[in-house]
């Protein structure tokens, strides 16, 4: 078996990294064909990510003119340890006041946990202001090290 071969996550693993992975670096292409990277929180419905940001950001500038985008999830300090997920595929913007509001539900149960009084006014506040980005994958590669036993 080839080194790629060893170290690639199966479906399953791949989907539960994603699943503890906290943070996505979303990759969009800005008007000049650079990349344009930005750390996102998400949430999986329907097994899609779902991310949410203000409806003027650049990253919705860019992904308005052009869907193609990549997401990165990555872990591990020293090489043994090493463990990522990339996702290329193509992002929707959504702009739905309700899916925007469970969306944020959803990342703030997801990241902050717990229940916090008044928090539905203050998300359905942020809500009337921001965008759903909905990514579909078409391409996904990923690694992970630990397989190799702590061999290079």
């Amino acid at each position: 078996m080839d080194r790629r071969q060893q170290i690639r996550m199966t479906d399953e693993e791949a989907d539960a990294f994603l699943e503890e992975t906290r943070t996505l670096a979303l990759c969009s292409i800005d008007h000049r064909g650079y990349p344009h990277a930005v750390g996102m929180w998400f949430c999986r419905i329907d097994g899609l990510v779902h991310m949410t940001t203000f409806r003027k950001a650049q990253k919705v500038v860019n992904l308005r003119r052009d869907p193609k985008s990549a997401l990165l999830a990555e872990s591990g300090d020293r090489y043994g340890e090493l463990r990522g997920l990339l996702l290329r595929g193509r992002t929707e913007v959504v702009d739905d006041l309700e899916l925007c509001l469970d969306v944020l539900q959803r990342i703030h149960q997801r990241m902050e946990g717990g229940e916090r009084p008044g928090l539905d006014d203050a998300l359905r506040s942020q809500a009337s202001k921001r965008v759903v980005l909905r990514f579909r994958p078409e391409r996904a590669s990923s690694w992970d090290h630990r397989k190799l036993g702590g061999g290079r």
